[in-house]
């Protein structure tokens, strides 16, 4: 009977630690729904767009610039984990209205961008990287960071970095370790390549701040903006879409109505 309940539970562990080791070997795929668009994809949205690329380490982002006359600002936007440019530059029609131009970049790997995601470290030197292309085009006090979803922690670490007009955060999570907790429980959190910690930069965030989430949000948990909102030191604005998931926000009034507040100030 001892030897019995010791070989069982030593298939038991190894079961646990083949398991945890898959997670550790797929998790690019938990995470990232990376798309690809064929070379010569044309990116029309009705409104003047250039394509451009942003040489960083070992690979190029491509990217969309959205183009106006007398500009008063510049907005970089990183989206979520899904998708290309081919979809996300239709939030062009949601921000330039406004006055501002808007650089909307590809990740490693999405669209017409080259490489593959590997590392944490590597998500935010491409941010970086495209927040320098920019930098080098606009002054710094006229360009706003905007961060979707996934996007969300790579916009929060580059405002605690350098030094932007304002940071918008739309269905932001607490970092991506709380998510990975609270569905992997029993996965040592040493494993996770990715935990994304928002709250961690956040509070040495000095720009102006804005948080915007659906309270039905079935990916990140409203609860999860709120608890963000906490640790947030700057001067902050939140903006509660009654009924918004995480998808669907664009189309609530009352989200145009945040960002026609927001922009507008």
């Amino acid at each position: 009977m001892g030897e019995t309940l010791l070989r069982f539970l030593g298939l038991m562990v190894i079961g646990y630690v083949g398991v945890c080791s898959m997670i550790y070997l797929v998790q690019e795929r938990l995470i990232f729904f990376p798309e690809r668009d064929p070379p010569g994809t044309r990116y029309e949205f009705g409104l003047p767009v250039e394509e451009v690329w942003i040489p960083v380490d070992g690979a190029v982002l491509h990217a969309l610039w959205f183009r106006q006359a007398s500009a008063q600002g510049v907005i970089l936007y990183f989206h979520g984990n899904g998708g290309t440019l081919r979809s996300w530059g239709e939030v062009a029609h949601d921000l330039v209205p406004y006055g501002y131009d808007l650089v909307i970049v590809d990740y490693r790997g999405y669209g017409q961008s080259t490489g593959t995601i590997t590392s944490e470290a590597q998500l935010h030197a491409d941010a970086a990287a495209a927040y320098h292309w920019v930098l080098s085009r606009y002054p710094e006090e006229q360009i706003v960071l905007y961060g979707r979803s996934l996007g969300s922690g790579l916009a929060t670490r580059l405002a605690a970095t350098y030094r932007p007009r304002l940071l918008i955060l739309e269905s932001p999570f607490y970092s991506v370790e709380a998510i990975a907790r609270r569905q992997f429980p029993w996965v040592p959190p040493f494993l996770l390549k990715y935990p994304l910690r928002s709250h961690e930069w956040i509070d040495q965030v000095r720009c102006p701040v804005v948080i915007i989430h659906g309270t039905n949000d079935s990916v990140v948990p409203y609860a999860d903006g709120e608890r963000l909102a906490r640790e947030v030191t700057a001067p902050l604005a939140f903006y509660s879409i009654a009924g918004g998931d995480h998808n669907n926000l664009m189309t609530f009034r009352s989200y145009h109505d945040a960002i026609r507040e927001i922009l507008e100030r």
